[in-house]
C-alpha cells in the first residue's frame, strides 16, 4: 500500500484521448512519497469531491482535506462575518442566501461576500438557494463533500413574527426540517444552530444561563428557534452522532421596569458573535465618546423588558469570551 504524508488535493479538467472528458485529482504530500512529490488519479468526469476521496483511498492514499463548511444565510450581517472568520480559521465555507436580507452585488454575489473576498484575497463559493429549496439543497450536497453546517438562514424580526406567524414557522421550521433530513442523506451530522435569546421568554432571573428554563416564549420568532433546538436535540438522541449602516437606532419602547423605561438587553460585537460560531464549530471536532443617533418608537409586539445572559460556560467550554466592549462596538 502506498501512503503520502500529508496530501494537498486539487482538481484539474481537460480533455482526455479521443476528445472525452476527464478529471485528474491531483494528490501532493510534503514527504514525496511518490516520484516528483506527487501523483495524479484519472478518471471519467464529472466527479464530485466524495468520490475523488473513495478513490484516493482505494489506491491507499491518505489524504487530508480543507474542512468545507456550508453556512446557509451567509450573505447575511451576522453571517458574512462568521463567513470572514472561518476563512481565517483555516475553514472553506460555501455560502447560500437567498438575499432577503442581503444586497445583492454583480454577477449574483452577495455585496457582502465580495467584500469577504476583498479582506481575504480568494473567491468564496456562493450560491443563489432557499432552505425551502429541497431539490436544490440535494443537488448543493451532491456537489460539495460538507463536513458541517452553520445555520443561520431564517426570519428574524420579533414584531413581524407576530403579525405573520404562520410565514415564520412555515420559513424557520420546514427550511431546517429539509436541511437536517438532506445533511442526513448526504451523511453530515454536525451542525452548529445559530438560535436566540427568544427560547427564554420573560426570564425569570438575570443574567440568563444553560440552566434557565427555556420554552415560554411570547413571540412566534422565538417559539420556531425553541422548536427547532427541540427538534435537533431529538434528532442526536436518535442518531448519535451584512452590509449597511443605519440612519439611527430603534428603541423599542420606553415604558418596561427598567431604570430609564427601555428593554435591558446584553450587546455583542458581531465580530465576538461570529468567532463563538467558529469556537461552537470546533468544539462539534472534539464609551468610545461616539453620540448614537436614537429614538423611541413603539415597543414591539412579543417583546420583553430585559435579557442578557451569563456567558461563563460558553468560556469554560468552548474557550471563547468576547473582547468587544460597547465603546470598541461604536467605532
Amino acid at each position: 500500500m502506498e501512503r503520502l504524508g500529508s496530501l494537498q488535493l486539487s482538481v484539474a479538467q481537460g480533455a482526455g484521448r479521443g476528445g472525452k472528458r476527464v478529471t485528474r485529482l491531483y494528490a501532493t504530500g510534503r514527504g514525496g512519497a511518490r516520484k516528483g512529490g506527487g501523483g495524479v488519479l484519472k478518471g471519467a468526469a464529472p466527479e464530485n469531491e466524495a468520490t475523488l476521496q473513495r478513490r484516493c483511498c482505494w489506491r491507499g492514499l491518505q489524504v487530508t482535506m480543507v474542512e468545507k463548511i456550508l453556512v446557509t444565510g451567509g450573505a447575511g450581517y451576522i453571517g458574512s462575518h462568521c463567513v470572514l472568520e472561518l476563512v481565517e480559521a483555516g475553514y472553506a465555507p460555501v455560502v447560500i442566501d437567498n438575499f432577503h436580507n442581503a444586497i445583492q452585488g454583480s454577477n449574483m454575489v452577495p455585496e457582502s461576500i465580495r467584500r469577504v473576498e476583498e479582506i481575504v484575497g480568494k473567491e468564496i463559493p456562493f450560491q443563489k438557494l432557499d432552505v425551502l429549496d429541497e431539490a436544490g439543497l440535494r443537488e448543493l450536497f451532491k456537489k460539495h463533500c460538507f463536513s458541517a453546517v452553520i445555520h443561520f438562514a431564517g426570519l428574524k424580526a420579533v414584531g413581524e413574527s407576530v403579525q405573520i406567524p404562520l410565514e415564520y414557522y412555515k420559513v424557520n421550521l420546514t427550511g431546517t426540517i429539509q436541511l437536517l433530513e438532506v445533511m442526513k442523506a448526504h451523511g453530515v451530522k454536525d451542525i452548529v444552530f445559530s438560535s436566540s435569546a427568544t427560547v427564554y421568554g420573560d426570564p425569570a432571573y438575570l443574567p440568563l444561563d444553560e440552566k434557565h428554563p427555556v420554552g415560554g416564549c411570547t413571540n412566534p420568532y422565538g417559539k420556531s428557534k425553541y422548536f427547532i433546538e427541540e427538534m435537533i436535540q431529538d434528532l442526536c438522541k436518535a442518531e448519535p452522532v451584512a452590509v449597511g449602516r443605519r440612519e439611527y437606532l430603534n428603541v423599542f419602547g420606553n415604558d418596561y421596569s427598567t431604570v430609564d423605561g427601555t428593554g435591558v438587553r446584553d450587546y455583542i460585537h458581531v465580530v465576538d458573535l461570529a468567532k463563538g460560531h467558529i469556537a461552537a464549530l470546533k468544539k462539534l471536532k472534539e464609551n468610545c465618546g461616539c453620540k448614537i443617533k436614537y429614538k423611541v418608537v413603539a415597543r414591539r409586539e412579543g417583546d420583553i423588558a430585559s435579557c442578557f445572559a451569563n456567558p461563563a460556560l460558553a468560556e469554560k467550554e468552548l474557550g471563547w469570551k468576547a473582547v468587544f466592549d460597547l465603546d470598541k462596538m461604536c467605532k
